[in-house]
């Protein structure tokens, strides 16, 4: 009769391992199937709360450099003497949009110098520690929320195409 209670015991045991396994097992497989940035956030430039929030800290931290109205600083594509490049126009005369969400996020969060060429000079700073990531997003939907729509789509193609 002592026999059962450990058989019992046993099991439970055994269940919870395989569930750890089954778990594990089905969280790599959604990572390694799962397109790139999905469930990281995401910019959407039609959601009226995360550019509201966007909009507050982009003027909090981004239009110091970027311009208020995203229009960048002048000769943005002149280097200086420091043979750094001013800041860009994050509107629709900049390049932005030619840039997937999941790259525009890790240029913000880590700064361009990890993304760019050896030896590449930037002022751009990384935001990592200072934003968390869910207002990284909301700024790059509130960026996005200002291009014209035929912009917007083209960017939405460029996002397609890096998640494939």
């Amino acid at each position: 009769m002592t026999d059962i209670p450990t058989r019992k015991r046993w099991r439970r045991s055994e269940i919870g391992f395989v569930a750890i396994i089954v778990t594990a097992l089905v969280s790599g497989a959604a990572l390694l199937w799962w397109p790139r940035g999905a469930g990281l956030g995401r910019a959407d430039p039609n959601d009226s709360s995360q550019t509201a929030q966007g909009r507050v800290v982009y003027n909090l931290r981004c239009a110091s450099c970027h311009g208020e109205n995203l229009q960048g600083q002048p000769n943005w594509q002149e280097r200086r003497p420091d043979g750094k490049l001013p800041a860009p126009p994050h509107d629709a005369n900049g390049h932005t949009w030619h840039h997937p969400d999941d790259q525009l996020f890790g240029f913000v969060k880590n700064g361009i110098v990890p993304y760019a060429p050896a030896g590449y000079k930037s002022d751009m700073p990384a935001f990592g520690g200072v934003l968390i990531d869910e207002e990284i997003w909301a700024v790059l939907a509130y960026i996005k929320s200002k291009w014209p729509a035929d912009i917007q789509e083209r960017q939405e193609q460029i996002n397609r195409q890096a998640n494939q």
